[in-house]
């Protein structure tokens, strides 16, 4: 496997190609049992608003360049999942939002942060290794359109 070469700065990973019905709480799972509890501080696993099922792909940002980057040595190639799947995690670089900062601002006034929205489709903020309330919106959240029409909004 040859990886890119890591980039100053970067702390924030696309993780690809994760298992059917991977859900949020498994990505946590992971991420801890596989030695990163404590030093990751974000994590989104978005799905598919008329399933509520995962889409294969999850942001996570590390607490640090050389944590991001350990992150994707170790998870690049990845197989040994909790569940049957033949995937293998591929991982780049979230080239659209870098560090937590950009993530929150991203993500605070997004749909997927509506109140109807279940709490394990949302992305967390984790500080300490436990998790952290999400900034207040700064604007009225509007419901995903798929769940407008299924009365959630």
């Amino acid at each position: 496997v040859v990886l890119a070469a890591p980039i100053a700065g970067k702390t924030t990973a696309m993780l690809r190609n994760l298992p059917d019905g991977f859900t949020r709480n498994a990505l946590l799972h992971l991420l801890d049992t596989e030695g990163f509890a404590g030093k990751y501080d974000f994590a989104y696993l978005p799905v598919d608003f008329d399933t509520l099922q995962g889409l294969k792909h999850a942001f996570v940002n590390m607490t640090s360049p050389a944590e991001a980057d350990r992150l994707r040595s170790h998870l690049e190639g990845f197989t040994n999942w909790s569940l049957p799947s033949d995937s293998a995690c591929a991982v780049a670089w979230n080239d659209r939002q870098q560090g937590l900062p950009a993530l929150v601002e991203r993500y605070r006034n997004s749909p997927v942060m509506h109140d109807n929205v279940p709490d394990e489709c949302k992305p967390v903020i984790v500080v300490g290794g436990r998790r952290a309330m999400f900034p207040p919106p700064t604007q009225k959240i509007k419901a995903p359109k798929i769940l407008k029409g299924k009365g959630y909004a």
